[in-house]
């Protein structure tokens, strides 16, 4: 890759990765396409769906209404509204104008809103092929890396199954980095912006990029700034503003940083003892945690050599530690990791362990959540309610087992994030390694 502040996309320094195999490529399509319709979550896609209705037919999408008369499913008689900030319900309501208000049928439906997410698994197997290729890994490192995200199970659970939009994060702000080390950092801010405005999970990055800026003009740092509040202003309060949506019950997006509690998080082992979904009495200074978190962990940040592979290995280090303090982190939400561990592992930096650790365990978590009996909502609602009455009769195993879970996530977790936090060790001839010519051998899981 050219040095630092190179346009990447001039003179044809950018190398685009090409479709070794059109027939892989149209499997994994197709796989994702006939998962989409049939399975969904009971409560994202029937609240995706209704956002849906309301943005689309001119309503706002943060005031609870009964749309069991729109949609004649039983699921749809709980009022509650969605807590995810403008980009997304737009997106949604664009798709309930193109397909439900045309094609009135609850699984075409269903499928449509997993388009923009199945559209960013694939966009993230190109992507992160083509990082590794201008990097210099060679072309079997690329394909295998490539084809490890056609058809990760993470990946096409969470996003063409399940239904949730993390990949849509971990695209625009894989894409930011890109174009942060291009010297873009205008379209950097811009895109990174974006990616918070779908969902905060990638504010970390925001820190890393200041950070790299900081490295060489405060003046660059603080360009990028203004440029990441412009577009969260854009992205986040305008809308509200242009389509008259009310802002009664705003600030309980932002609020749920701070006061949810379970999941994935450190708080499912307190679970044990209590089960809170909203943090009673003093334990409200728990969801604070993060914040201290990230900031001793910029400072413990080692200054690299400037290149893309270093940006990355900051990247996934501070979202590792964001996740791993934050009193709420669904298993999802690791997607953001998965293209930055991948790179880290084609390029020697990480072990391979930490790849499957990555994507296996947040897999571990939803199985013994009996999230795959809910995607059963769409097609076969019956199936899924005989089926999780079924599952209460373990009720109590699952809930060890998820702790268990929990406790593997954050031995993992603080291994790699001092894995990306030590200074590499020099080659034995004494010469530092060239990152823009790695040797690779592979990506173990799928090696």
């Amino acid at each position: 890759m050219p040095a630092p502040g190179t346009p990447l996309w001039a003179a044809g320094a950018w190398k685009s990765f090409a479709t070794p195999d059109r027939r892989i490529l149209l499997f994994s399509i197709l796989l994702q396409l006939a998962l989409a319709p049939l399975f969904g979550h009971p409560y994202d896609s029937r609240l995706f769906m209704g956002t849906g209705y309301l943005v689309g037919t001119g309503h706002t999408p943060y005031v609870a209404q009964d749309l069991m008369p729109v949609f004649h499913h039983l699921y749809f008689n709980i009022q509650t509204t969605i807590g995810y900030p403008p980009p997304w319900p737009l997106v949604l309501g664009l798709i309930y104008r193109s397909v439900y208000a045309v094609v009135p049928n609850l699984l075409a439906y269903n499928m449509a809103i997993k388009i923009p997410a199945i559209a960013a698994n694939i966009g993230l197997a190109y992507l992160v092929a083509a990082i590794l290729q201008n990097l210099g890994a060679r072309p079997a490192v690329c394909r295998k890396a490539w084809v490890a995200l056609l058809f990760n199970p993470m990946l096409i659970y969470f996003g063409a199954a399940w239904g949730q939009i993390d990949a849509i994060v971990a695209l625009l702000a894989l894409w930011a980095l890109v174009l942060l080390y291009a010297g873009r950092r205008g379209a950097s801010a811009a895109l990174l912006a974006l990616a918070v405005c779908f969902k905060p999970i990638a504010v970390p990055l925001l820190l890393v990029a200041l950070a790299t800026l900081l490295g060489s003009s405060w003046r660059q740092a603080l360009r990028y700034v203004a440029v990441f509040v412009i577009g969260v202003f854009a992205f986040y309060v305008l809308p509200f503003y242009l389509f008259g949506w009310s802002t009664a019950l705003v600030h309980q997006l932002w609020n749920t940083q701070f006061a949810q509690s379970g999941r994935m998080s450190f708080m499912t082992v307190v679970g044990l003892a209590r089960d809170p979904f909203l943090m009673p009495g003093r334990w409200w200074y728990l969801g604070l945690v993060w914040i201290p978190a990230l900031g001793a962990a910029v400072l413990a940040l080692r200054r690299g050599d400037g290149g893309f592979e270093d940006i990355v290995r900051k990247s996934a280090g501070l979202v590792l530690v964001f996740f791993l303090t934050r009193t709420w982190l669904s298993e999802d939400n690791v997607i953001l990791l998965l293209p930055l561990v991948l790179i880290l592992t084609a390029l020697g930096r990480l072990d391979r362990r930490a790849l499957l650790a990555v994507w296996t365990i947040p897999l571990a978590f939803s199985l013994f959540s009996f999230s795959p009996l809910e995607l059963l909502f769409p097609a076969f609602p019956g199936a899924m309610v005989k089926s999780l009455v079924a599952a209460n009769h373990v009720g109590d195993i699952a809930r060890v087992a998820r702790v268990a879970v929990v406790i593997a996530w954050q031995v993992a977790g603080w291994w790699m994030v001092f894995a990306c936090f030590r200074r590499r060790p020099a080659p034995a001839n004494g010469r530092e390694p060239r990152p823009d010519r790695p040797e690779v051998e592979g990506l173990a899981p799928w090696s």
